[in-house]
């Protein structure tokens, strides 16, 4: 039983675990909120819906959000959304779920500590999926700890002892981290399908791709949607095809013909074209980029963007924009500064090559099929 929050970039990471404990002849279930039914549902996962918290409630703690500091934010959606909100909602359909499908094994993602509170009442054990570097793992286990606690007394120990399966290549890891032996690193076997032809909405214009993309949630919060105005100013005059998407947002009327806007494409066929990409170091984004050897351009805007960029620039795989105003959510990035970013990364090629460094260090991972040995083992 795969168990995942709400958004979609923490239900992505786990779909290769799920495609292959199908491929193995598993029977797989994915439980979650009412909001993720249609991103798994479309996936064709059996699902289980269980339920999420009264929207007025989560409005009021979202509402507080964009006036904290960025530590201050991290307390309050991790410790009270994540750690108390959302486990109180799901705890029901969770038990409901565990006491009639009897599942094995339950693999959560590290956002989502309902099934870890059912999976030690019940004695299943479980494992996890990363959804972004380990220190984002940890920290985000030590903020929800109290909360945690106050579910299952000594369920924090028990996560941090459960085994994590991770995407992410160790290049990308902080060094000053302590890891365990518990993280096992695998690669997405589907990042080796054949890609679809970009569509030429450029009319013929062979100059280089730049992609820009804030990921799937950024134009409906409007401390972040900025973003896009700056993008646009950024790349007006930028000598290059430019592909912009706007996740959730509504298709914004792009500032000349070298810019096409969409709400969504394929990520990975656009990868495949792209020289460049521009975003706002999310894990899904950040990880595809670099599996593709492409370079990055990083402005981070708020969860675990500003450490996802700063390890990939650490790597030589891209430059980090900071935003220049502090808080938990920033868009207030200056147009120039990332523009000059965009044409540094252009043009020069010890960006693409670190990118295509750590491209082949994910392509020597053992495929996430193989993962499964380790999941049999807590049975």
């Amino acid at each position: 039983m795969f168990a995942c929050t709400s958004g979609a970039g923490h239900f992505h990471p786990m779909v290769p675990f799920i495609d292959a404990c199908r491929r193995d002849g598993h029977e797989v279930l994915v439980i979650g909120p009412p909001p993720l039914a249609e991103t798994v549902q479309r996936a064709g996962y059996p699902w289980w819906v269980g339920a999420a918290p009264p929207e007025d409630e989560l409005g009021q703690v979202w509402a507080r959000v964009p006036g904290l500091s960025y530590d201050d934010a991290e307390q309050l959606v991790i410790g009270t959304i994540f750690a108390t909100l959302n486990v109180r909602a799901m705890l029901p359909a969770t038990r409901a779920a565990v006491r009639e499908w009897r599942p094995d094994v339950i693999v959560r993602e590290p956002a989502e500590f309902a099934s870890a509170v059912v999976a030690e009442e019940a004695s299943v054990p479980h494992a996890q999926v990363a959804i972004g570097l380990v220190a984002t793992q940890q920290q985000m286990l030590s903020i929800a700890s109290d909360a945690v606690e106050t579910w299952s007394a000594g369920l924090t120990d028990a996560i941090a002892q459960t085994p994590s399966l991770t995407l992410f290549p160790a290049s990308l890891e902080d060094p000053a981290v302590v890891g365990t032996g518990l993280t096992h690193r695998f690669r997405d076997p589907a990042a080796d399908a054949p890609r679809a032809p970009l569509q030429d909405w450029w009319a013929g214009d062979d100059r280089p791709l730049v992609y820009v993309t804030f990921g799937s949630v950024t134009a409906s919060v409007p401390t972040a949607a900025p973003i896009y105005d700056v993008a646009f100013a950024a790349v007006a005059e930028l000598p290059a095809r430019v592909l912009l998407t706007t996740g959730a947002g509504e298709p914004l009327a792009a500032p000349g013909p070298h810019v096409h806007v969409e709400r969504w494409v394929p990520q990975a066929d656009v990868l495949a074209h792209a020289r460049v990409v521009v975003c706002h170091g999310g894990a899904g984004t950040t990880l595809g980029a670099l599996a593709a050897g492409v370079p990055l351009v990083v402005t981070p805007l708020f969860a675990d963007q500003p450490h996802n960029g700063r390890r990939v620039a650490a790597a030589g795989a891209a430059l980090l924009v900071e935003p220049h105003e502090a808080g938990a959510i920033r868009s207030a990035v200056d147009p120039a500064e990332l523009r000059a970013a965009i044409d540094t990364v252009l043009g020069d090629v010890g960006f693409e090559r670190a990118a295509g460094d750590i491209a082949a260090e994910i392509r020597a991972l053992p495929e996430a099929d193989d993962a499964l040995p380790v999941l049999a083992a807590l049975t």
